[in-house]
């Protein structure tokens, strides 16, 4: 875990990102006191839309029969 002042973090701001990016845990300081974490944001995963509920879903045997009262609706 890297600790840098606010004046060192403005000057090297891409080399922090750069850190950050890596993996690595940077701490921003003012006056000896932490104020601020900078951390890699995780990429949200990646959704898959296919196969996704195979095996969940299962159709009844009756699934195509009329529902009684609704045959003047075919």
């Amino acid at each position: 875990m890297a600790k840098y002042t606010i004046h060192a973090a403005k000057t090297q701001f891409s080399k922090l990102l750069k850190k950050a990016a890596s993996g690595e845990e940077v701490i921003i300081l003012n006056r000896d006191k932490p104020v601020a974490r900078l951390v890699a944001v995780k990429p949200a995963g990646i959704m898959s839309l296919y196969g996704d509920l195979k095996g969940k879903i299962k159709i009844g045997p009756d699934f195509d029969k009329i529902p009684e009262g609704f045959e003047d609706y075919t």
